[in-house]
């Protein structure tokens, strides 16, 4: 069992010991909650308690006779109020009824009945909310769900079973610590099942598992809706330029590991990526994603505050409580400024409440999820949120240099299948001068589609035709972008390696 399993069952037994009369449990796994229960009150008791339990289906059950009573929940709460017995009595579906008056009042009895008595009302759900009227009367714990070391003793056991079945093994280390991280968030039951659909059929346990794995987190963050995960098939070296952003990230590509921990260094907080539009800052999050081999999620504010799924100020609380259940793991925040801003700070409602729980989360976080934000409109970045202890570092992306537009012309002939020896790129890199990764990737593109057009092989001439034929966005937006790198030049490090 994992530490913070551990720590959460130790909880439990804290607040059994010391006579609170009524607990709730927030939790996703109520079978392994149940059985925890179910420990206790055997090894407290000794069988001569009773250990009864409610639910909306069953009523009111009877664990150690067997006897079931149809009831709804006041008629239960009464009974168990007037039982005489010592012993647990677990209500597994009232966190949906908490409102309810009549069922409150009688939980505040229950309280002062119950206290001194041995006698403990434990409630069990995925979510509470306590009523302010209950807030005194009620002990909130959390039960998390399994943990790094709680998962690789899953995997390890599924393994073995194959095993025996003459089913080999070749999952090597690395492997192995990616499908952990693939099986983060999950409940016991929940990874048991993706193991299940991964190991089937196959004559060999291997890498292939792993895609399969992580079709079981995009699951996960469809059924949160507002978290997209993000598949992620760019690497670093699909980045042209950015050097000194690329040192960076390479530098961290092991502090989210054990070892790390054990030399003292803590997994880095997050990342702002501020900067003009079409230089690669999206690409750049997926990048990381890849580098340090993390799932990467990203955050729709729009959809936060777009009410569908609950209040703006919920939605935000839930998708934090499901990142951090995940992690370790990669937040992306795109173009941060539309949802956490100055303007969104000072208007007072919603949008200055979640300003304050983005920046109390950052600040305080201790779960191992990195934060990569971007933003396009910086001079709408409040100065909270630039400031050291909320992100590690702050990177200006510029437009490319002469080298790095090289770079980018080079990575995109090449993933088309052309042959650099045919072109000349730092000819091309010229004739781009002041433009965009975008737009010179678009220029790749579109002289592909003329060139296939034709039945022929890409050429430079075909490159320099739709070149003549582009304005680029720093001749439209030429003021905007000399405001952009004004403003980023005394508040943000370069991504960009200087030229020699």
């Amino acid at each position: 069992m994992s530490v913070p399993r551990k720590q959460d069952i130790k909880s439990l037994k804290e607040a059994l010991t010391g006579g609170y009369p009524v607990i709730a449990i927030e939790t996703w796994e109520e079978d392994a909650t149940f059985a925890t229960l179910l420990g206790f009150f055997n090894s407290v008791f000794q069988g001569k308690g009773s250990f009864l339990t409610w639910d909306l289906q069953s009523g009111l059950h009877d664990v150690t006779t067997g006897e079931t009573t149809c009831c709804n929940a006041i008629e239960a709460l009464e009974k168990i109020q007037t039982h005489d017995r010592v012993g647990f009595f677990v209500f597994k579906d009232l966190n949906a009824s908490l409102e309810n008056p009549d069922i409150q009042r009688r939980i505040r009895n229950i309280h002062y009945s119950f206290r001194g008595q041995n006698r403990f009302m434990l409630l069990t759900g995925s979510n509470f909310t306590i009523p302010v009227e209950l807030r005194k009367d009620i002990t909130l714990i959390d039960y998390k769900l399994p943990e790094p070391a709680e998962i690789a003793a899953i995997l390890d056991e599924q393994i073995q079973s194959t095993l025996r079945k003459d089913i080999p093994n070749n999952l090597t280390a690395e492997d192995l610590d990616q499908a952990i991280i693939s099986l983060k968030g999950f409940t016991a039951a929940e990874i048991k099942y993706a193991l299940n659909k991964a190991f089937w059929g196959r004559k060999a346990i291997d890498k292939e598992i792993l895609p399969i794995l992580q079709d079981e987190k995009e699951q996960l963050a469809r059924k949160d809706g507002v978290l997209e995960y993000v598949r992620s098939m760019e690497s670093l070296d699909d980045v042209g330029g950015l050097e000194n952003l690329k040192e960076w990230l390479i530098k961290r590509r092991r502090l989210f590991s054990p070892e790390a921990a054990e030399a003292g260094l803590n997994p880095p907080r997050g990342l702002l990526m501020m900067g003009i539009s079409g230089c690669g800052k999206s690409l750049s999050v997926k990048a990381i994603s890849s580098l340090w081999k993390l799932p990467l999620f990203r955050l729709d504010m729009n959809k936060v505050y777009s009410g569908n799924y609950g209040s703006p100020e919920g939605t935000f609380y839930r998708a934090i409580k499901s990142i951090e259940a995940v992690s370790p793991a990669i937040l992306w925040i795109d173009e941060i400024e539309g949802g956490i801003s100055s303007n969104t700070a000072k208007d007072g409602g919603t949008g200055s409440h979640i300003f304050s729980a983005f920046l109390t989360w950052m600040q305080e976080k201790s779960s191992d999820v990195f934060v990569a934000a971007t933003a396009n409109r910086i001079d709408l970045l409040p100065a909270e949120i630039i400031r050291k202890g909320r992100f590690d570092q702050v990177f200006f992306i510029d437009l490319p240099n002469d080298t790095e537009r090289e770079a980018i012309f080079r990575v995109h002939l090449k993933r088309r299948g052309n042959n650099l020896e045919d072109f000349d790129l730092p000819l091309l890199s010229v004739a781009t001068e002041f433009w965009n990764g975008a737009e010179i990737e678009h220029v790749v593109i579109a002289a592909t589609i003329e060139a296939f057009h034709r039945d022929t092989t890409l050429t430079q001439d075909d490159l320099y035709t739709i070149i003549r034929g582009t304005v680029p966005l720093s001749r439209t937006m030429s003021e905007q972008i000399k405001f952009i790198k004004g403003w980023a030049s005394e508040r943000a490090i370069s991504a960009s390696r200087a030229e020699k």
